[in-house]
């Protein structure tokens, strides 16, 4: 319940006018039961026809003016929730897209999904519907007042069955969050289990992955439907619970009001009246305690995105060096992963000049995606510092750092969308007629003339429906409509066939013509040898540095 009084405070004044719209619509449901009082003395008893005539205009302008103020507070708290979900939903997707990388790789990919779709858990519990019949909650010793004027024995039953109902639900609603924090942990698990059976359909078939996938997956699922079946029992238990205690009231509000009307201390009429008066003030607290699963998930999706929210994030704004000119600095440099013994490497210092080539080697894992995305800016070193042209990258605007780069992954992924708008987006500044013609360089010529919607080819889940090297001739092709000083290439031949391969010997010749900076990340000799300074990640913990005498690189078609 706490992020329902958050968002009652965040908005006073809203708040104000929903509370004055139900105060006004309670006191106007009044108007139902003291119409039965009123037609079962006055009329039944007198036979009057204008009595009648005038109780029943009245008690339906009373309706219909409850009507109008619960249609109006309900538009009041769809503006109380509106705005707040917005800041939700837009604040986790920003950590999703501005996080740090290693903060963000510290949460697995299923539990980053599950807190975007979490939040779809707190807009269904903090609905208009349901945030007003919360606040209907006090008003409900409104008729419990009206019945004490009626008869104060009577009113004791009723307000004996609030207190308990009322404390079933907030002990209901607590209960609930250990049971409902464990479940979404399940549920990660069988999401897991079903995204690598997905993802990996032709390793289960010709691997004998099966039986490990479908054990896993029978735990995973057994969990959760217990998880689940549980949660059910203990909401069946709340709806039967309240069902019985509106039908237990009723029975000894007529059986002490019976009494009372046997001893002359009360008529039928009044009788019947205080059964309606005692329902009216039960209903608000059987549905609030009927919304505590709502609430229970919502408050558990909302831990995890405060949890999510605590994550540091990329500094928005920084220093822009007024010209870049291409030197890179490793100062004393060592890096480790959370949780590791070792750390990957240490002690690491170099520094390549504008212009300059390096070639860094080594066997797999042994650090060279980490070291070419520590020069890109997208992690930071756990000691030692990385510097352009002298200064940190910790200081430069992480934007602006990246448009100095020509940067290539090793897996290169894509947003969604075309082929154009990934292009664009890396470089907006760039026309489309170099566009075109990098396109075209780096081979994906026939590729687009060949599709009927051209550079507006959609790519999809990151770029999946593209072949592997269709995937890094694209990203080649991104690196360098991007531009820069510097080319941070991570594997820059892997995946490519032959005329693929000949185009990165010429796109290497073309850009140190041109004075580029050079870090290429490869164990192809022709690259290696073509440097003038050549880092091995295989000499541990610190990396063996060494000068080369270059050699010229020639295209395969040369």
């Amino acid at each position: 319940m706490g992020e329902f009084f958050k968002r009652l405070k965040a908005k006073p004044g809203l708040t104000a006018e929903i509370v004055a719209a139900s105060l006004f619509a309670n006191i106007l449901a009044l108007a139902s039961p003291l119409f039965v009082i009123q037609v079962l003395n006055r009329y039944v008893g007198q036979g009057v026809d204008a009595t009648l005539a005038a109780l029943a205009s009245g008690v339906l302008i009373a309706i219909a003016l409850e009507l109008g103020f619960r249609q109006a507070r309900m538009r009041l708290a769809r503006g109380l929730s509106a705005k707040k979900d917005d800041e939700l939903s837009t604040g986790a997707f920003g950590i999703l897209t501005t996080a740090e990388s290693m903060a963000l790789m510290s949460i697995p990919p299923g539990e980053r999904r599950e807190v975007v779709r979490g939040l779809e858990l707190v807009e269904n519990a903090y609905t208009p519907g349901n945030i007003t019949a919360v606040i209907d909650v006090p008003f409900a010793l409104l008729f419990a007042f009206a019945l004490f004027l009626l008869s104060p024995a009577l009113a004791g039953i009723a307000v004996g069955f609030l207190i308990v109902i009322f404390l079933f639900a907030v002990i209901s609603q607590r209960s609930l969050r250990g049971p409902m924090a464990t479940l979404s942990g399940a549920q990660n698990e069988v999401s897991g289990v079903l995204n690598n059976a997905n993802g990996a359909t032709d390793t289960i078939r010709s691997f004998g992955g099966r039986s490990i996938l479908s054990e896993a997956w029978t735990k995973a699922s057994e969990r959760s439907r217990l998880l689940r079946a549980m949660i059910a029992r203990r909401q069946a238990l709340v709806q039967s619970v309240t069902q019985s205690a509106q039908a237990l009231m009723s029975v000894f509000i007529y059986s002490v009001g019976a009494w009372l009307v046997v001893h002359g201390k009360l008529d039928i009429g009044l009788l019947i009246g205080a059964n309606i008066l005692s329902a009216r003030a039960l209903g608000p607290m059987i549905k609030f305690a009927q919304l505590g699963e709502s609430f229970a998930k919502a408050e558990n999706a909302l831990a995890k995105v405060r949890e999510f929210a605590s994550l540091p994030v990329e500094p928005e704004k920084g220093a822009k060096l007024s010209q870049f000119n291409g030197q890179i600095e490793f100062r004393d440099v060592s890096f480790s992963y959370p949780g590791a013994s070792t750390p990957l490497f240490e002690g690491l210092n170099f520094k390549l000049p504008p212009g300059g080539v390096m070639v860094v080697t080594g066997s797999n894992g042994a650090g060279k995606s980490t070291l070419a995305k520590m020069a890109a800016g997208l992690l930071q070193p756990s000691r030692g510092q990385v510097l352009a042209d002298g200064v940190d990258l910790k200081q430069l605007d992480p934007a602006w750092w990246r448009a100095q780069l020509m940067y290539l992954p090793q897996e290169p992924t894509f947003i969604n969308a075309s082929l154009k708008a990934n292009l664009e987006a890396a470089n907006p500044n760039q026309s489309e007629e170099t566009m075109m013609r990098i396109v075209r360089e780096v081979g994906l010529g026939r590729f687009v003339d060949e599709s009927p919607d051209g550079m507006d080819r959609l790519i999809v889940n990151g770029g999946s429906n593209m072949a592997l090297g269709q995937r890094r001739r694209l990203a080649f092709a991104r690196a360098m409509f991007v531009g820069g000083k510097l080319a941070v290439l991570d594997e820059p031949t892997e995946s490519l066939d032959e005329e693929g391969t000949a185009f990165v010997y010429s796109a290497l010749i073309d850009m140190a013509k041109r004075g580029k900076t050079i870090v290429a990340f490869s164990r192809n000799p022709k690259i290696v040898s073509a440097a003038t300074l050549i880092l091995d990640l295989d000499s541990k913990p610190t990396p063996a540095l060494r000068t080369n005498k270059p050699r010229v690189v020639r295209s395969e078609t040369a």
